[in-house]
């Protein structure tokens, strides 16, 4: 399958200002009234029958999709958003469905995200379960909106606040807790000035994050057609804003960023932790929830979590979009959030789903991107994912594989560029 090369189109004009106001009503929608929605099936006031009560959540659905779908179309028009095999001047995308079935991971790039200048949004989404391709695409969809409409609240009531004298920034910034954010750089070397711009960085994302995640799996939980009960998604997303990466994590989807050491060999530094249920903190508080937490003798590696009185669903991650069968025994949908300064030896960041790295290392994969074209990166890291199931796990199915390879600075993007040409 060949990538589509897709550049920036100086003849769209179909005003992005417009777009955006569409946009932020279905970003900051949580469809929180269950009396006017209907829960998905969820409210409990009386019908007059069985039958109306059918014909309601029919109509309800039909509403949905429709609203869906308008969604979907003005999504596809909008520049510098990228959601197939493709590459740009600043990413590599590639998919490819494994032995499994219908592919259920999903994927996204957008340039120019965002009310400030130089913000790029990207995007990892891998489904489980009867409809985890239904929930991957529709967070993939919908998540980018509720961030932006959030980032763009938060930001107008930070500058009210500034503008007012309001120190309450400030205060929340001296009483925060770092220990998110140490990662923000290899060398860990960065002068108080620039740490403080930064921590402010970080902690206005770090609420838009919480807020959005948040709003997303409530959303999800009453929609009217995608059933979530025993489906669900994992999610790894990156906002590049300036010089800074914010990272949202929630599963075992992965980042990890290729940079240089002082000797200019490439190396792998992971930007996100793979949440399972075998993590101390995230098993106490899946037991604290009277959920169960153990690894099938078949798999004595994988562990899962397992409702009380039931062995299911097995579910191998211990945060999750959907999956609400789980939501009151441990499983949250509450991201990890992380940041990360950009250095002059920093390259690019790979986000790819569990498919990848369940047969590659971050180091060979950091390899492998550094060692190609940038415009064919992600194609060429799924392909050899592909290869080395084959090789690895013979008797097993191929997993779905995902991969969005962001390009940083500007020798990264002279390199892309100069691959397409």
């Amino acid at each position: 399958m060949q990538v589509e090369k897709v550049g920036r189109d100086p003849s769209c004009s179909m005003g992005v200002d417009c777009f955006m106001s569409i946009a932020r009503a279905f970003g900051t929608s949580c469809f929180t009234d269950e009396g006017s929605r209907g829960g998905g099936g969820l409210s409990r006031q009386s019908s007059g029958s069985s039958a109306e009560a059918a014909r309601r959540r029919k109509k309800r659905q039909m509403m949905m999709k429709r609203s869906d779908s308008k969604l979907e179309i003005w999504l596809h028009r909008v520049p510098g958003r990228l959601f197939l095999n493709s590459s740009s001047e600043f990413a590599s995308l590639f998919t490819k469905a494994g032995k499994k079935g219908v592919n259920q991971d999903a994927m996204v790039f957008w340039e120019n995200f965002g009310p400030k200048e130089d913000t790029m949004f990207c995007g990892i989404f891998d489904g489980h379960g009867p409809s985890g391709h239904l929930v991957a695409k529709k967070v993939r969809d919908s998540l980018p909106l509720k961030l932006r409409a959030q980032w763009e609240l938060d930001c107008t009531s930070g500058e009210l606040g500034l503008m007012s004298g309001n120190t309450v920034g400030r205060t929340a910034l001296a009483e925060c807790s770092l220990n998110s954010f140490q990662s923000e750089s290899p060398t860990g070397n960065l002068d108080n000035g620039k740490k403080d711009v930064q921590t402010d960085i970080f902690l206005t994302f770090k609420d838009s994050f919480l807020k959005a995640f948040k709003a997303m799996d409530k959303e999800l939980q009453l929609h009217p057609y995608i059933d979530c009960y025993c489906s669900g998604t994992t999610a790894v997303t990156v906002i590049k804003q300036g010089q800074d990466l914010i990272i949202g994590n929630v599963g075992d989807s992965r980042a990890v960023l290729g940079t240089r050491d002082k000797n200019n060999s490439l190396f792998a530094v992971q930007l996100t932790e793979d949440l399972k249920p075998s993590l101390p903190r995230e098993a106490e508080r899946i037991r604290s929830c009277k959920g169960r937490v153990f690894a099938l003798p078949s798999e004595p590696d994988v562990a899962r979590i397992w409702l009380p009185n039931n062995n299911s669903p097995g579910l191998a991650m211990a945060r999750a979009f959907g999956d609400f069968c789980l939501k009151d025994f441990g499983l949250i949908a509450v991201p990890e959030i992380s940041h990360h300064h950009i250095t002059d030896n920093d390259e690019f960041v790979v986000l790819a789903t569990d498919g990848v790295w369940d047969v590659l290392t971050n180091d060979e994969v950091v390899g492998i991107v550094g060692s190609v074209p940038p415009s064919s990166a992600a194609q060429t890291l799924v392909d050899l994912a592909h290869r080395a199931w084959r090789t690895k796990y013979p008797t097993s199915k191929t997993d779905d594989c995902a991969v969005v390879c962001l390009f940083l600075g500007s020798s990264s993007a002279e390199k892309v560029s100069t691959s397409m040409d």
